[in-house]
């Protein structure tokens, strides 16, 4: 015998915990993929970080600027080294010896972090056109970063081409070897 009309009617809030007990027995019957799971841990990161700003920052008034400054927060937590430009390895892919320069996050990890944030921000309710993790100026941002990186460490940074058949005549392409 179901409940659900007696708890509705007598003002309980049974209905609504059932519903979330619902929820989390489907949650743990699908676990979380590691991308769901690293993107929900990254979306809660940024949360914290918004409420920990004085004045803390509403995520409905978070823009662009709030998205730069954690970015350059989380670099306090890197583990790659970025030389400077006055440094002597400066340009160097294997430095001969130690240096005191910084320790930062890899562009890499910066832009996949980047996506994950965009794609949560979405799905918790922001529109695409207000999303300020697709604005422009983070776009900016990552490119300097990327560019700079590599320059650092002496590895050129080349995009990736995409690969395309040529076709003969008779449009039979399956002997020629893949164009880059």
């Amino acid at each position: 015998m179901s409940t659900k009309g007696k708890d509705i009617a007598e003002g309980s809030s049974r209905s609504s915990s059932a519903a979330s007990d619902h929820h989390q027995q489907q949650q743990q019957q699908h676990p979380l993929s590691r991308y769901e799971s690293q993107k929900r841990r990254d979306w809660n990161t940024f949360g914290q970080y918004l409420r920990n700003q004085r004045p803390p920052v509403a995520l409905s008034q978070c823009n662009s600027n709030q998205v730069l400054d954690f970015l350059r927060y989380l670099d306090q937590f890197g583990k790659t080294k970025v030389h400077a430009q006055g440094c002597l390895f400066f340009g160097q892919v294997e430095p001969p010896g130690p240096c005191t320069c910084p320790l930062k996050q890899a562009w890499g990890s910066l832009d996949a972090l980047i996506g994950r944030l965009r794609a949560a921000y979405e799905e918790n309710g922001g529109l695409p056109e207000t999303n300020p993790f697709a604005s422009g100026a983070i776009r900016v941002y990552l490119r300097e970063v990327r560019d700079s990186q590599a320059k650092a460490r002496g590895i050129p940074y080349k995009k990736k081409k995409k690969k395309r058949n040529l076709v003969k005549a008779n449009g039979d392409s399956s002997n020629l070897p893949l164009q880059q």
